[in-house]
């Protein structure tokens, strides 16, 4: 009985174990063109702009990262950090731009509330975050991903954790420039 139990256990684990070896990784390769998007967001420092598209950012690096939600405390950590080293990321030629559900009223109620000082994107039907590999209904999947100057994913995050994830992001900058 118990290894009729124990060869149970072990054939379950086998077949719905999600292990790196058996998952599945929608998001774009490093080297792909990036997806294009247009999207509603908000940007507290430009204020006239309402829509943005990945040729807004040409000629640029763009650090284009995914979240689940506006206030909540792992995205708050990874917005802050993002923020903080703005000035940084500016000095090699890169803007930084987020993507949640979120929709225009909460990102500027975010960027109000916790001086986030870049644009925040609302993909509320997750097209976009879907075409990034990124969405997991209802919410987007924590994923980053650095575009070229022409529009190439350069490096990518694959479900990254909040806490130095900036810091992370401006090393493999440096590195690329």
């Amino acid at each position: 009985m118990r290894n009729l139990v124990l060869s149970s256990l072990i054939t379950f684990i086998l077949l719905f174990n999600c292990n790196s070896a058996l998952s599945f990784d929608f998001a774009p390769e490093v080297g792909d063109q990036a997806p294009n998007f247009h999207l509603e967001g908000f940007n507290k420092n430009i204020k006239s702009k309402s829509i943005w598209e990945l040729s807004d950012f040409q000629g640029k690096w763009l650090v284009m990262y995914f979240y689940p939600k506006d206030f909540t405390a792992g995205c708050t950590l990874e917005a802050k950090g993002f923020s903080e080293l703005k000035k940084d990321f500016k000095k090699y030629n890169a803007e930084i731009v987020g993507i949640s559900a979120d929709n225009q009223d909460s990102h500027e109620s975010f960027c109000s509330e916790k001086s986030i000082n870049y644009t925040l994107l609302s993909d509320p039907e997750g097209v976009i975050s879907d075409k990034y590999g990124s969405w997991i209904p209802p919410f987007s999947d924590r994923n980053t991903f650095l575009i070229s100057p022409e529009g190439n994913i350069s490096y990518r995050w694959i479900s990254v954790l909040p806490i130095n994830h900036a810091k992370e992001v401006l090393n493999v900058l440096k590195k690329k420039i």
